[in-house]
């Protein structure tokens, strides 16, 4: 259960955050807007898909980028955050069982010779594929109710920390979670 005080540490770390994050994601939507698309208009303040060598890979995955609360950041075909999750490799996801169902893995598209680096896929305990983003397995939230949510963001669940994942796929210095993984994007 999250108490009150659980839920101000969410809100500071996220305003720590946030100041971080404003110069990563400027620089990430210079590059998105530098390198053009390859099929889809639009910036990704607006919600296009990321654009250069990944645009195919999003396009075929329904990926797209938003602004959600100042920071330029994947989303799903609907506008809802994607998530990475501390604990995880580049080749396994260690959400599977009740935190799957609170934090629903991003399934690969069905061509696999869509997922273009820095998309790839990973095969899940139970057999699905599901698809990468810089060596980190992709989620969404149930606790994200709208588009343009980031409720997850910095929440310590399943036995790690939950983050946002940035469309430049850098995290901001210092981060990481208090089990000793990294954000390492």
């Amino acid at each position: 259960m999250t108490t009150s005080h659980d839920m101000r540490k969410i809100r500071n770390r996220r305003r720590r955050w946030t100041l971080l994050l404003v110069p990563a994601a400027a620089a990430g939507l210079a590059a998105l807007a530098a390198c053009g698309s390859s099929g889809t208009s639009g910036s990704a303040s607006s919600g296009s898909t990321p654009s250069g060598s990944t645009s195919a890979a999003a396009a075929a995955s329904g990926l797209k980028t938003a602004k959600v609360g100042g920071v330029t950041v994947l989303t799903n075909a609907k506008g809802f955050t994607l998530y990475s999750f501390a604990p995880d490799t580049s080749t396994t996801s260690a959400c599977n069982g009740a935190c799957a169902t609170n934090w629903p893995p991003v399934k690969a598209p069905a061509n696999a010779s869509a997922v273009k680096a820095p998309f790839a896929t990973i095969t899940r305990s139970g057999g699905s594929t599901q698809l990468t983003f810089h060596g980190h397995p992709l989620y969404t939230f149930v606790g994200d109710k709208s588009s343009g949510q980031a409720s997850g963001n910095g929440v310590n669940a399943f036995g790690g920390l939950w983050h946002e994942a940035p469309a430049s796929g850098k995290a901001p210095a210092g981060t990481s979670s208090s089990g000793g993984g990294g954000y390492g994007y």
